[in-house]
């Protein structure tokens, strides 16, 4: 028997014939996938695959990667430069060399007048690691300003942070293939299968083989909280309690590694002691879980014979990030779990090469993981780019974070921006837009024109878009891996690299500094600047020596450090971990172990404003929906900004499931539709970050002391009745911006 229509028509999927599969890497998160693009007969792309046979993602890839192939024609991209006097005015066409001359003119003038640090420079984790050396050369080596940042201050500056305080360097030590050998696993704030699905396929792989405790510390019930053995709902920004409270039960119960402790470690004793306030019998109070909860959780991470930790924003994007990361790198170093198979504190990284910035885009210092504060380093890069060291400065300039203010107060007059949309990612977005005002000059560098930036920009180049370049991406566990060169560039937009390029030939140093024309030169470039040893005679940890474009392509990625003895030892993969022989870079080469003790500086609930506002990501969505918001199929998933809520919340204030409300607090207000779930306490509201105009509104964006990033998970809001038809009026008209 049949049942619905009688000459029903099915789903037919389209044939798309592939006549040439090129490789190249996804350029969304920091997963790392290795991707396969189909073109056709005409030499158009029609299709998207994961390379089977890569380590990272072995064929699979989330919705995000299946869609990229769309990004190519996608609406709004920018066809040629623009300028304009006003950023209220209407911009104009113009050449690239009058862009380039303009912009080279405008930065020389203010800097004139202003002095060099006038203009500053905020660029990305999304630009390939040859295009992020080579812009580091130009605002370093050519433009002179100090105040030269990145848009993962807004993500992974905590982990940044938090490794070098704990280890003397950056680098997550540990790799995917940790999974495979855990015994104990602990997520710290990451909700694995929405913020990065392949890395929870590896997850949930090893899970199937073997099964080992999933312990999730996330104060909202989220997907990966759902599988989990235990799960930890904690008060929001008090994780370093919950590690201290963990940490004396272990060394009060003996469970601690001291023989690691002993030959690896420094502080010991001092460590010993601050934990003996975080009794569970007290840490309860503060960390909201209760204490028989604590002491078992101890007891499983010390016992298991390997335990690893994850973390992504839940711990960094707080004003206690760099503590929480140092503190669970406490938690893995006295239980022996660092440099092991199995063990390890792994940062999982926002962006698609937020880890290539990190290492080799002289925001936060000079390429390599070498500091401006160190005279040798200066002279380093100095002797290798031919300029006067003198020239850089003598300690690192403004955080992100920091250069708004800056603009507030007029020392900053000028701002470059590089592929990131401060105008929705930036905490208090009220502030921000204020703040632009004051510019004498912005020029925005995206692929797309109508990216929010571009209301207060003077100058806008357009940007190729991910594989019409060619270059390398280092992804989450540092496995550098190739985007290569599919199509031509859209337009009259241009690779950045050709952009960073041509500008620096507009600079007195840009005259004396060698700008290679192609990505692979600035490639060897890096090889010979990542061997050595670093201010205390370690080797290099960041070494790529024995890498090349074609053993990347040949391997589906390199970790390194890969040197030229791995190369020429045939080893084909480099190396999965770091510290593997208990040696770090530090004075001693033993590993700090930090002392931290809490102090509660959060934004919480009161009588005005009782809901906690936690703000995280979708499956089907990339940070600002710049790129996602235009492709159909991820778009229609979630085209619109809602609200989680408790039911039993939501009754008390007579609000209904699918109605509209608005959110406010003492920054601003955002209207928003209600989505009732218990995956949250009645005392929290949780929104998707990736909405312009919605969540950032109403974010405190306190910032941490260590890594100037802002707290975007700690702040309150009360929840009001409005305007049911209004309300959908103007989310019609958000939808259609």
């Amino acid at each position: 028997m049949l049942f619905g229509r009688k000459n029903r028509k099915p789903i037919s999927i389209p044939s798309k014939k592939v006549e040439e599969w090129k490789y190249t890497t996804c350029n969304y998160c920091s997963t790392g996938c290795a991707i396969e693009i189909g073109l056709n007969e005409d030499k158009k792309i029609v299709t998207t695959r994961g390379h089977a046979g890569a380590d990272v993602n072995r064929g699979k890839l989330c919705i995000k990667g299946l869609l990229e192939h769309e990004l190519f024609e996608s609406p709004g991209r920018g066809t040629q430069p623009l300028i304009r006097d006003k950023h209220y005015e209407e911009f104009k066409p113009t050449t690239w060399d009058n862009a380039l001359d303009t912009t080279a003119a405008k930065f020389k003038a203010i800097q004139e007048k202003y002095g060099r640090d006038s203009v500053a420079i905020v660029s990305t984790g999304q630009l390939l690691t040859e295009e992020f050396y080579t812009l580091g050369k130009l605002a370093r080596g050519c433009i002179g300003t100090n105040n030269y940042d990145g848009n993962t201050t807004l993500c992974m500056a905590s982990a940044v942070s938090g490794y070098k305080r704990s280890f003397g360097s950056d680098g997550p030590p540990g790799c995917y293939d940790d999974f495979e050998h855990t015994h104990c696993f602990m997520a710290f704030g990451s909700n694995l299968p929405e913020q990065h699905p392949i890395i929870y396929w590896r997850l949930k792989e090893a899970l199937e083989k073997r099964k080992f405790p999933l312990i999730v510390v996330d104060p909202r019930v989220t997907m990966l909280a759902q599988f989990a053995d235990i799960h930890l709902p904690i008060t929001p920004g008090t994780d370093c309690v919950l590690i201290n409270s963990m940490m004396h039960v272990i060394i009060n119960e003996g469970l601690q590694d001291k023989a690691y402790i002993d030959a690896h470690t420094q502080g010991y004793d001092e460590l010993q002691k601050l934990v003996q306030d975080y009794a569970p019998e007290v840490a309860q109070h503060q960390c909201g879980i209760d204490e028989d909860t604590i002491r078992t959780v101890a007891r499983i991470y010390a016992k298991a014979p390997a335990a690893m930790s994850i973390w992504t924003m839940g711990i960094n994007q707080s004003t206690h990030g760099s503590d929480g990361v140092a503190n669970i790198n406490n938690l893995n170093l006295i239980t022996g779990n660092i440099g092991k198979p199995g063990g390890t504190s792994l940062s999982i990284t926002g962006q698609c090469n937020a880890m290539g910035t990190r290492e080799w885009s002289s925001c936060s210092g000079l390429p390599g993981y070498r500091y401006l504060e160190n005279p040798d380093d200066r002279q380093e890069i100095a002797d290798f780019w031919g300029i006067d060291p003198e020239f850089f400065p003598k300690k690192r300039g403004l955080a992100e974070t920091d250069i708004f203010p800056a603009i507030e107060t007029g020392e900053i007059k000028a701002l470059w921006i590089v592929a990131t949309n401060p105008m929705t990612s930036m905490a208090n977005t009220g502030r921000i837009r204020k703040a632009l005002e004051n510019l004498e000059f912005l020029v925005v560098q995206d692929v797309y024109e109508d990216v929010e930036m571009n209301q207060y920009a003077h100058m806008y180049f357009p940007a190729s878009v991910w594989a019409e370049k060619q270059g390398c991406h280092t992804n989450t566990e540092r496995r550098v891996n190739l985007i290569d060169n599919v199509l031509p560039p859209y337009a009259d937009s241009k690779p950045d690299f050709w952009i960073f390029n041509q500008m620096s030939k507009r600079f007195d140093n840009g005259q004396k500094i060698k700008f290679p024309d192609e990505p692979e030169e600035a490639f060897n470039e890096m090889k010979a600047l990542s061997k050595g040893t670093n201010a205390y005679g370690n080797e290099r940890t960041l070494d790529i020596s024995g890498m090349s474009y074609e053993k990347i392509i040949k391997a589906r990625g390199i970790q390194w450090p890969y040197s030229e003895e791995d190369a020429e030892a045939c080893i084909e993969k480099g190396e999965p971990r770091l510290y593997t022989d208990g040696q770090f870079q530090t004075k001693s080469g033993k590993a700090n172990l930090i002392c931290v003790d809490f102090y509660d500086n959060n934004e919480k609930p009161c009588k005005d404003y009782p809901f906690w506002l936690n703000s995280g990501r979708v499956v089907e969505h990339f940070h600002t929906r710049t790129r996602t918001g235009k492709i159909g199929n991820c778009n229609k998933f979630s085209p619109t900004p809602y609200m989680e809520m408790n039911p039993d919340a939501a009754a008390e204030l007579g609000i209904e499931h699918q109605t509209y409300v608005r959110l406010t607090n003492k920054r601003g207000d955002a209207v928003v539709l209600v989505q009732l779930t218990q995956r949250v306490p009645r005392n929290m509201v949780f929104i998707p970050f990736h909405f312009h105009d919605c969540v950032n509104r109403l974010t405190l964006g306190l910032l941490d002391p260590y890594s100037r990033q802002p707290a975007f998970k700690q702040c309150s809001v009360r929840i009001e009745h409005v305007d049911q038809a209004e309300a959908a009026r103007l989310n019609a008209e958000r939808r259609a911006y």
